[in-house]
């Protein structure tokens, strides 16, 4: 009986030792850069072309998702350990706060109202507000041309209205429910025109049924410079993102990503910007 009695508590204990270490294995890394096989979290856009696009197959390709590899890489982390998590522009911050990613990676642009709420490594892209028009268009050689032109944007973009307010007041806006219905339009000529970051549309115009459909018109009408969002205060895993992107520009890598992803339209891109380097 009273074997019985110390087996059943040894039970007990063996029980709870065997909890509390599955517990403490939890398979994501809390540290900045410090790897061993744990997994990390990143946000990206997963229906961008060219910037961050999840394909039917699973996979994940663009340029921001090369940057959040290679930055990934030099923290200590393998491509095995990567997990992505689509985050939506109005999502970024609260992802961040909450700790549902280590940091983000979403053509996500500095600005002085983001920076109240989080950090920035980079800039990493210094890209410019933009449209695209059919490459046989010639009649739009300035932005004051967009006057009487029918300008497309997505429902609730500021992009058209940047362009209505300060470049073209006569513009028609038309907007959408998403850039690829944009770009329909564009081809059957139901718009002439459709407007956001550069590296947002040459990612578009380069996927392979886009090619040679479109072109960019290179009208740099606003500066955007893209950093990488982490949570405030990180110093530590900022200034590790900032060596990681240093290296990435310096060892030729950025440049190879910048073609692989935007080379195909024509995207003819600022040099790579210096860390902490915000172009107004």
């Amino acid at each position: 009986m009273q074997l019985r009695k110390v087996t059943a508590a040894s039970a007990a204990v063996l029980a709870l030792a065997l909890t509390a270490t599955a517990c403490g294995s939890d398979d994501t890394d809390d540290s900045a850069g410090s790897g061993d096989g744990k997994k990390i979290t990143i946000g990206i856009k997963i229906d961008q072309p060219g910037i961050g696009l999840k394909t039917p197959d699973g996979k994940y390709t663009g340029f921001d998702v090369d940057v959040a590899r290679y930055v990934a890489k030099e923290l200590g982390y393998s491509a095995d350990d990567i997990e992505f998590k689509e985050t939506k522009s109005a999502d970024r911050e609260t992802a961040i706060s909450r700790g549902d990613v280590k940091f983000i990676v979403a053509s996500y642009s500095i600005n002085d109202e983001r920076l109240k709420k989080v950090d920035f490594a980079g800039p990493y892209l210094l890209a410019h507000q933009d449209i695209l028009v059919r490459a046989d268009d010639d009649s739009i050689k300035a932005p004051a041309d967009l006057n009487n032109k029918k300008l497309c944007s997505v429902t609730g973009s500021t992009s058209a209205q940047n362009v209505k307010k300060d470049l073209a007041p006569k513009a028609q806006l038309q907007e959408y429910g998403g850039y690829s219905e944009c770009l329909t339009g564009l081809e059957n000529k139901a718009v002439d025109a459709l407007t956001t970051d550069d590296s947002i549309l040459a990612g578009y115009a380069s996927q392979e049924v886009n090619k040679g459909k479109f072109k960019l018109a290179g009208f740099k009408m606003t500066n955007e410079n893209y950093g990488i969002g982490l949570k405030k205060g990180d110093a530590d895993l900022k200034k590790k993102i900032n060596d990681a992107l240093t290296k990435m520009v310096e060892d030729g890598s950025w440049q190879k990503a910048v073609d692989a992803n935007f080379g195909p339209a024509g995207y003819k891109n600022e040099r790579a910007p210096k860390i902490g380097n915000v172009v107004k």
